[in-house]
């Protein structure tokens, strides 16, 4: 990059459990509360944006491009235009990415972007039996048409196929997320027992943050139920008095029989939304702003799907090769945590000589301390809202790098399907 990105602030919605409080709103109706709050703090106009991009990926059919839904229903003008990214876990960073390379080449000037995801309103679908039956019935133009199709039907047919289910599985590999977590756990050797100890550990970040109001500093609270003024404030997948005791009661999800990862040590379905303002730091001293911090790198890397959460490892040693940085120059880590054994896999891969030329690195990237990974908790205790985390883990780094007084954040991911994001952040 031969200019740094300027991040002029940047929101978040309190992120929900699928199925509860934000069940009944849409991806653009969430979306678009939080871009509206976005473009509110950074002291720009709506005329001042060049373009809208928002990360989503489970593209709503009611809302087609759903950013451009997002973005009138914010405020934004019929002129202002608008589209969504799609890198699975890595769309709230791609939405950033994608505008930073639009910015070198010319192309604008000032971008909104964000990500967004209501894993709530993920549908159920008719499977191909049940399609073809009803395409049938559509071409039937007689009662006798329409009587000889309607024996053909089977009960069978209205066997719902979970959309959510089917977005969690890799269709290269044919595995479930979760399952590509399994080989992880057996790969390096982690317990069941290790990864309830980081799910705990997690819980207990989160609900220490929530109690001292960090993640208020960065959530725009949302009202979800108008008719009663019910008003959501703080994420409430974090379980504040969670223990080992009762995480060690659930069974494993992915592998009923030998597996070790569950429901509680993996991260959470989720509803919520982000937005940040992206321009370049040369445009932001041409304004005046102050910005919230910076960009200065990324890198996106390809990896086998079935061992896709070990993303963050090949994109990390992308990124620190083209900045000739190492692990010493980084000041705070945020790995997503969507699994707590595919954290547990990387802490244990990036000081690996082994693993290192086991897989054609130079050398290994060095041992993280955990002492500055996940400072405030994860997915796992917060949740996933797919779309949305990349957008999130941004604001979130820059924030508590604000905190601490500390100038260097490395916000990193898996990608579903075998891939990895790194994006270099800094606050000076």
């Amino acid at each position: 990059m031969k200019e740094r990105m300027a991040i002029i602030e940047g929101v978040r919605s309190p992120i929900a459990k699928a199925g509860g409080k934000f069940k009944n709103l849409q991806a653009e109706t969430l979306g678009a509360r939080v871009v509206q709050e976005a473009v509110l703090r950074s002291g720009l106009c709506y005329s001042d944006y060049d373009e809208v991009i928002i990360g989503n990926v489970s593209q709503p059919t009611h809302a087609a491009n759903v950013a451009r839904v997002i973005s009138l229903k914010a405020g934004f003008g019929d002129e202002t235009i608008a589209y969504t990214v799609h890198r699975n876990c890595a769309s709230g960073m791609e939405s950033i990415t994608s505008a930073t390379e639009k910015i070198l080449a010319g192309s604008g000037k000032v971008y909104l972007c964000g990500g967004v995801e209501s894993m709530s309103n993920v549908p159920l679908l008719f499977g191909t039996q049940m399609k073809h039956f009803l395409e049938a019935l559509s071409r039937s133009r007689t009662l006798t048409q329409k009587l000889q199709t309607i024996q053909h039907f089977r009960p069978g047919y209205l066997k719902p196929v979970i959309g959510l289910m089917q977005g969690l599985r890799d269709p290269v590999s044919g595995l479930m997320m979760g399952s590509t977590a399994e080989i992880l756990a057996q790969d390096f050797g982690i317990s069941r027992e290790e990864q309830d100890s980081f799910a705990l550990e997690s819980h207990q970040k989160a609900s220490r943050a929530q109690q001292k109001g960090i993640f208020a500093e960065e959530i725009v609270p949302i009202v979800y139920d108008i008719a009663h003024a019910k008003i959501m404030h703080d994420d409430d997948g974090i379980r504040h008095e969670q223990s080992l005791e009762a995480l060690g009661k659930l069974h494993p999800f992915f592998d009923r029989k030998n597996g070790t990862v569950t429901a509680a040590n993996s991260s959470q379905i989720s509803d919520a939304a982000a937005a940040l303002t992206l321009m370049s730091e040369s445009e932001a001293k041409k304004r005046g702003l102050d910005p919230l911090g910076f960009l200065s790198g990324f890198a996106y890397a390809g990896l086998e799907p079935k061992r896709m959460g070990m993303g963050p490892y090949y994109a990390t040693a992308k990124l620190f090769k083209n900045m000739k940085l190492s692990l010493k120059d980084i000041d705070l880590i945020e790995m997503n945590e969507a699994f707590s054994v595919q954290v547990q896999a990387n802490l244990k891969a990036f000081p690996s000589k082994h693993y290192a030329a086991a897989h054609g690195f130079n050398a290994p990237l060095g041992e993280i301390d955990t002492n500055v990974l996940n400072v405030n908790g994860g997915a796992v205790a917060l949740g996933h809202p797919v779309g949305m985390t990349g957008t999130r883990l941004v604001i979130h780094v820059l924030k508590e790098l604000r905190r601490r007084k500390k100038e260097r954040g490395l916000a990193t991911l898996c990608i579903g399907g075998g891939q990895g994001a790194a994006l270099l952040l800094e606050v000076v």
